[in-house]
């Protein structure tokens, strides 16, 4: 695992979690460097056990930028940054949401992900 890129690690097993990270891939600007990592890998484990009790708990995506980790919302939004120029000009417009309200909806998504989105037959991000 290359330390020196930011890492985003999502639930391997999720449809939409897939989609997100083929859609980034698709769409990173020339200077972004974040790698992907599924969440059910051993090199994931690794890293959440390394996070607060509360924090291992939560089924969210995580984000470590800058050697900072980011969760739920504060996570989602910021990988627009990684994004080509326009698709980051998304992300001052959503971050002005209050963070109790983004996180709110981010639950919402994440509680039905499952039902609308259907288990990838193979996790194209998933590496050990």
């Amino acid at each position: 695992m290359n330390y020196q890129k930011d890492l985003l690690i999502l639930d391997g097993d999720c449809g939409l979690c897939n989609r997100i990270a083929t859609f980034m891939d698709k769409r990173l600007s020339l200077n972004s460097s974040i790698s992907f990592l599924a969440r059910e890998s051993i090199e994931a484990k690794k890293i959440i056990k390394t996070f607060s009790k509360s924090d291992q708990m939560v089924d969210t995506v995580f984000l470590r930028k800058n050697k900072i980790f980011y969760i739920r919302s504060a996570a989602a939004i910021r990988c627009l940054l990684y994004l080509k120029w326009y698709w980051k000009i998304f992300f001052p417009i959503l971050w002005i949401i209050p963070l109790p309200l983004r996180d709110l909806i981010y639950k919402v998504i994440a509680t039905y992900r499952h039902k609308f989105f259907e288990k990838p037959k193979v996790c194209t991000f998933k590496v050990d």
